[in-house]
């Protein structure tokens, strides 16, 4: 959400491990992860066919007290190239990071805007990017943290989206909302709080039902080992046996100025969990991002980086040591490109604002998680006093670890979405470990699950390629039907009630 951390656009597993740091940290979705390698400064911000904006939001909308009328701006971005007055205006929900930077990956937008000439908006969250409620000293203390939570965060999307409307005179467009992973999480639960104000969403990779004990603990990191055993059994196995082999340096005297030289550390490495961490972390996003065309999301990667990745482990040397394999393959994540001549292992800079996460992990984000013995990672388990004590130390707070549940359900989802849910597109690929907390069956005529078997996390929202596969291009083309469906029923519905 840490070195774990200082994520791209992000992960949210908070697995305290009893044997392993790597498991206590905060997984981020996959925003936009600092990159691990040596910089010479600030990574710049990519290009968008977007205008920059900022919205006066105010900072409490739930209490009446003089401090919570505190105006901040937050920013957001728009594009008004194929829109028409009265038709849908498209917002993207933003999530734990710059919004930038899901703008660029999420060119599925841009790419059906001119068939709907729909008007693109992408709101970045609170707390996170440019949209400082308390500038420098926003992550100060809990005093001004706590400001920071989903339902702020929905709250601000509905005041500017009726602000939008009102301004550009156009309170008839339908609004429908997309989101991915924790965005995705959003548009979702937006649809469910803000009915009235979007006829519909898309929650790409939007592991809703990660919470309490909804999804089995291990499922996560069982997901990713699955992911590299489909592709290669040894892969799998001298990934599971190399941490043994890690273990093993560290009990030398000069085991971390060794593993330094091993990993062509930047800086020599103090601590054993700096080289797990770095590891755990490549093997962990290849997975997520095990997407079927060349990427450049969290960091250039070629198509389907899993093989890739296996094929450098199954094509080792005879002789050389697994963890040269594995280091070799975990390169792959961080070198792709080849240009770099070092890594940073303790990297704990955070290049797209995403500090805020681990506050939001520490009291409504709790996703428990273990590492079971049939995963290529060492085995850990979760303790929740143990991880409230840790987030008491940090923050002087505790997890409130049901209420997620208690505000948006989750448990029994299927009869409780049933009974008052509508216009909800689940969509989720297999291959990525976030889907097995998403919700992955129909659940009416309306709330629909699109389940792609090689699908990885919110491949669709990723703009269209000439080397997409069919099943990408289905996978979107129904959305589009979905989403059509939802606008002309919105208007069938307007005309009978004038």
């Amino acid at each position: 959400m840490a070195t774990f951390s200082s994520m791209i656009y992000l992960l949210l597993i908070l697995t305290t491990s009893v044997v392993l740091s790597a498991a206590s940290l905060p997984v981020y979705f996959p925003g936009i992860l600092q990159s691990s390698l040596k910089k010479s400064g600030k990574i710049s911000k990519p290009k968008t066919p977007y205008e920059t904006r900022y919205f006066p939001q105010i900072l409490d909308h739930f209490t009446f007290t003089p401090k919570s009328y505190k105006i901040f701006p937050q920013k957001y971005l728009i594009n008004s190239q194929y829109w028409r007055k009265g038709a849908p205006i498209f917002v993207y929900t933003g999530n734990e990071g710059d919004i930038d930077w899901f703008a660029a990956n999420t060119g599925f937008l841009l790419d059906i805007a001119p068939k709907f000439h729909a008007l693109l908006v992408f709101i970045e969250h609170r707390f996170y990017g440019e949209s400082l409620p308390f500038g420098k000293k926003s992550y100060k203390s809990a005093k001004t943290l706590g400001y920071l939570n989903s339902q702020q965060a929905l709250a601000d999307f509905a005041v500017l989206i009726r602000s939008l409307k009102q301004n550009l005179s156009s309170e008839a467009s339908p609004v429908v909302v997309f989101g991915g992973s924790y965005g995705g999480m959003l548009s979702a639960w937006f649809r469910l709080k803000y009915p009235h104000i979007a006829i519909g969403a898309l929650a790409s990779s939007a592991p809703i039902l990660q919470f309490d004990s909804i999804t089995p603990w291990s499922s996560f990191y069982d997901a990713v080992s699955q992911d590299f055993k489909d592709v290669s059994l040894n892969c799998y196995e001298m990934i599971k046996e190399s941490w043994a082999e890690l273990d093993a340096i560290s009990a030398d005297k000069e085991g971390l100025a060794d593993l330094s030289r091993h990993f062509r550390a930047c800086k020599q490495v103090t601590s054993i969990e700096s080289a797990r961490n770095w590891l755990w972390e490549a093997f962990i996003y290849t997975a997520m991002v095990n997407y079927p065309t060349k990427a450049n999301f969290m960091k250039p990667l070629p198509a389907y980086p899993v093989k890739e990745m296996c094929k450098i482990i199954d094509e080792s040397k005879l002789g050389e040591t697994k963890l040269s394999s594995i280091f070799a393959a975990a390169s792959l994540y961080y070198n792709y490109s080849k240009t770099e001549k070092c890594f940073k292992l303790e990297d704990e800079t955070d290049d797209h604002g995403l500090h805020g996460w681990d506050w939001q992990a520490c009291t409504e984000m709790v996703m428990p998680m273990i590492v079971s013995n049939e995963s290529m990672f060492p085995p850990s388990s979760f303790s929740y006093e143990d991880y409230a004590t840790d987030c008491s130390k940090k923050y002087g707070v505790k997890p409130r670890r049901h209420w997620i549940t208690t505000e948006f359900g989750g448990t029994n989802i299927e009869q409780v979405l049933k009974r008052f849910g509508s216009n909800i597109i689940f969509s989720n690929g297999l291959q990525d470990p976030w889907s097995r907390g998403s919700v992955l069956k129909n659940i009416s005529a309306s709330i629909v699950a699109l389940v792609a078997e090689e699908g990885a996390h919110h491949t669709d929202l990723r703009g269209a390629t000439s080397s997409d596969p069919e099943w990408l291009i289905h996978q979107r083309n129904q959305e589009v039907e979905i989403i059509k469906r939802w606008i002309s029923d919105y208007h069938l519905d307007m005309k009978q009630v004038k």
